[in-house]
């Protein structure tokens, strides 16, 4: 059986086709021991794709009783931070998964690499080149046509491996010369018309200073990095296929330790959004979104700090599975698998985002109560609460109308309404400002109500949602929406196309006193109104909350219908 044959029959099976590859692997026991890595490159923060293949990676390790490791692909000292290293370890951890002491860095192998390199120079395979970048990239050919071999192709061996030690000693500029494979110009891959393999970089390395001016490339690193590590299956997405004969070029003219083989799967694409570090970095540093971590981004920092919980995301990675296909998945998928989940778990609570006072004008000035509140209606464990009732409440602007249609159940002129976990109240007047618009709605209730229920059986067709006016809690709440407003969001005009309402901040929302109780992390449902988080800015006397996600779920609806 060949390299592909597994692959096709795990595609025509359905389902995580890698899985089935593995599962083939162990029953023939080429591979006594499964051993996956998830190999980041600390150039910005994780996303959302990043999340499939870190599922994909640890999951199929723990499917099979291995392990995973957590390795940083840190070659290229430009473009890497330790900032982007210590998120990616928070954010793997928060996703809930643990390489133990399985962490490595490609740096760890520097001088391996090294020594591996002068072989392939000593053994005819590998030579230093003085083309500049653009060179090699017009001497590489086309699609249609072979590529030209180099004038310095064909270097006495001893030249090349006395040119390449003086390349680590620092005696060239920057890309002065390069360290090619010697593999075949005129191939059909133009992967393997002698890439490069070494490069120089004069910078400071995040781990390893000043100690390197030349750098290996990811092709030349990522294999023998596997193959140190005794990785047997390298998980990469689709884009690295044509690198695959190169990947085992390398590690067949190597003597290396053991024998990864490597396969692909198709990445995640979602609507509305950009999942390219490269794209995600101009956002950031364009100012366009504020920060790494801003939660319109598809970042995991962003979800995180939306109030995604951990377990949607690993419930959305295995929904969508993996194949081979390229597919673009809709945000609204992610979205449903936030919202269901938030359902079952996410305590409910009462907030008022853009604030309508009422005077209920025949309750007792000055008096309040206490009122049993349902914290979770799908989770009968998570019992009652006490929400203060008084004679001053805030209701929400939306939920009055002084010429309500007919299909409006809520507040209006003589109409009745019950107010959740309180009492039906009638509004007798409507107050308005010099400008038209209402400022205070005066109402009386029927105090043989409390609890919502009328004791003559009389039903009223609209509920809403409350807050004291003397024991609210000021709040601002932030409503964050697509950041790109079309569905497709690919293209390099995406700045171009960038939602102008993708944020909403709404200052002076109210919110019920135990909602300034709430910690870093914790989700909730306010009623009627969405999923929200507080944001890690909060602070007692400001409290602040991001939306998650709304109440709405289109996505469950157009999965019914088809």
């Amino acid at each position: 059986m060949t390299d592909t044959e597994p692959e096709e029959k795990a595609e025509e099976g359905g389902g995580n086709f890698i899985l089935d590859i593995i599962a083939e692997d162990v029953a023939s026991g080429r591979a006594k021991e499964v051993v996956t890595r998830f190999p980041p490159e600390p150039n910005g923060y994780l996303h959302i794709g990043h999340a499939k293949s870190i599922c994909l990676n640890f999951g199929a390790a723990e499917t099979f009783g291995g392990r995973c490791h957590l390795r940083f692909d840190d070659t290229n000292p430009l473009k890497e931070e330790v900032e982007f290293i210590d998120s990616i370890i928070e954010d793997v951890r928060w996703l809930g998964f643990d390489w133990g002491q399985h962490l490595y860095f490609a740096s760890d192998y520097f001088e391996r690499l090294y020594g591996w390199a002068e072989h392939l120079i000593e053994a005819g395979n590998a030579y230093v080149d003085d083309l500049t970048a653009d060179e090699i990239r017009e001497h590489r050919g086309t699609l249609t046509e072979p590529g030209t071999p180099s004038p310095h192709r064909d270097r006495e061996r001893q030249e090349n491996l006395d040119l390449f030690r003086r390349m680590r000693g620092g005696e060239f500029a920057d890309g002065e010369k390069v360290l090619r494979a010697k593999i075949d110009m005129a191939s059909g891959n133009i992967n393997m018309r002698d890439p490069v393999l070494y490069r120089i970089v004069h910078a400071s390395h995040p781990r390893t200073v000043d100690a390197w001016c030349i750098y290996p490339t990811y092709d030349y690193a990522h294999g023998q990095s596997d193959a140190i590590e005794g990785v047997t299956h390298s998980l990469c997405t689709l884009e690295f296929e044509d690198h695959r004969p190169l990947y085992d070029w390398l590690i067949e003219n190597l003597d290396v330790p053991s024998r990864p083989r490597q396969y692909e799967f198709a990445r995640l694409n979602l609507t509305h959004t950009v999942l390219s570090k490269r794209r995600l970095t101009e956002l950031v540093a364009g100012g366009h979104v504020a920060g790494w971590d801003d939660p319109r981004l598809p970042t995991i920092s962003g979800l995180r700090r939306r109030g995604v919980p951990a377990a949607a995301i690993r419930d959305f990675c295995a929904r969508i599975g993996v194949t081979k296909n390229d597919a673009v998945v809709e945000m609204a998928a992610l979205d449903h698998c936030t919202r269901e989940l938030l359902n079952k778990t996410a305590p409910r609570r009462m907030a008022v985002l853009r604030p309508l006072k009422v005077v209920i004008e025949n309750y007792p000035e000055g008096k309040t109560e206490e009122l049993d509140a349902v914290n979770n209606p799908e989770d009968e464990a998570a019992g009652t609460r006490k929400v203060p009732f008084s004679r001053e409440i805030y209701i929400e602007r939306e939920d009055f109308m002084d010429d309500p249609p007919k299909k409006f159940f809520r507040l209006g002129p003589g109409r009745e309404v019950r107010l959740r976990y309180a009492y039906f109240i009638t509004c007798t007047d409507a107050i308005k400002d010099a400008d038209g618009a209402f400022t205070e709605l005066r109402c009386t209730y029927d105090p043989e109500t409390r609890g919502g229920d009328a004791p003559d059986g009389r039903k009223v067709r609209g509920t809403l949602h409350w807050v004291s006016a003397e024991h609210a809690i000021a709040a601002e709440v932030r409503l964050y929406d697509h950041l790109i407003a079309e569905a497709d969001a690919s293209g390099d005009d995406f700045l171009d196309r960038l939602n102008p309402d993708s944020l909403e901040v709404l200052d002076g929302c109210l919110i019920e006193p135990a909602l300034g109780d709430l910690g870093p992390g914790e989700t909730v449902q306010f009623e009627r109104q969405g999923y929200f988080c507080p944001d890690p800015v909060t602070t007692p006397e400001k409290p602040v909350f991001n939306r998650t996600v709304s109440l709405r779920d289109s996505w469950a609806k157009k999965q019914k219908k088809g």
